[in-house]
């Protein structure tokens, strides 16, 4: 399945990833000749890699996500991601490249299972979740998270009644200081009880001057 790769001058490592991961890099130069070569079963994902100046590639992404695009993954060095917010893209992979682990984020983005091996699920009452394509179901609906909302969710899931602190968090999910500090815990735990409604929000616990406990 084709994947847009801005901008058109990219690294050829994504190309490669992309390829080994079964999806073909098609070059985009902007938001219109994405819209003009959509294939008819639609984009697999958008990849921006961002270079010196990140604000045109982040401003196509915001646009891309505004209308509703597919699933963004960004692509930069360690400390342009410590400076953005995260409001414009799905996920993230640090430059330089490591082919597998681009291949890995783009699969879970797309929902693609990985090759061999049979689905693997985690279950807390009626929440399920799909450790392969990385979709979840809470009762008889989908819950549409993003990779970052989803691997936190997985991680309480997997971990019931215990209290993390939001460090051990930030290390334990996305190993290792992701931009926004501490706060980014909380902004994920805010949207995931959104996400999970007003009967389930109860499910992650607020422990005070501590951190968050799950179940």
């Amino acid at each position: 399945m084709p994947v847009a790769v801005h901008p058109e001058r990219h690294s050829p490592v994504i190309a490669e990833a992309l390829s080994a991961a079964g999806y073909a890099a098609v070059p985009v130069p902007d938001a219109a000749a994405i819209a003009e070569q959509e294939p008819d079963a639609g984009w697999a994902a958008l990849v921006v890699e961002l270079g010196d100046d990140p604000e045109p590639g982040l401003a196509l992404a915001r646009r891309v996500r505004d209308d509703g695009g597919p699933p963004v993954l960004v692509v930069a060095g360690r400390a342009r991601i410590a400076s953005l917010s995260g409001d414009g893209f799905d996920d993230f992979v640090l430059s330089p490249l490591d082919p597998d682990e681009l291949a890995l984020r783009i699969r879970r983005l797309t929902g693609a299972p990985p090759p061999g091996g049979p689905a693997e699920t985690a279950r807390f009452k009626d929440l399920e979740l799909n450790l392969a394509t990385y979709q979840a179901r809470v009762a008889d609906r989908s819950l549409d998270l993003t990779y970052m909302e989803y691997e936190l969710l997985s991680f309480f899931v997997a971990h019931p009644g215990r209290v993390w602190s939001r460090e051990q968090l930030l290390s334990r999910v996305w190993g290792y200081d992701y931009f926004g500090g501490a706060r980014t815990v909380d902004v994920h735990v805010r949207r995931l009880r959104a996400k999970l409604g007003e009967e389930r929000a109860g499910w992650i616990t607020t422990v005070r001057s501590v951190g968050y406990r799950f179940g």
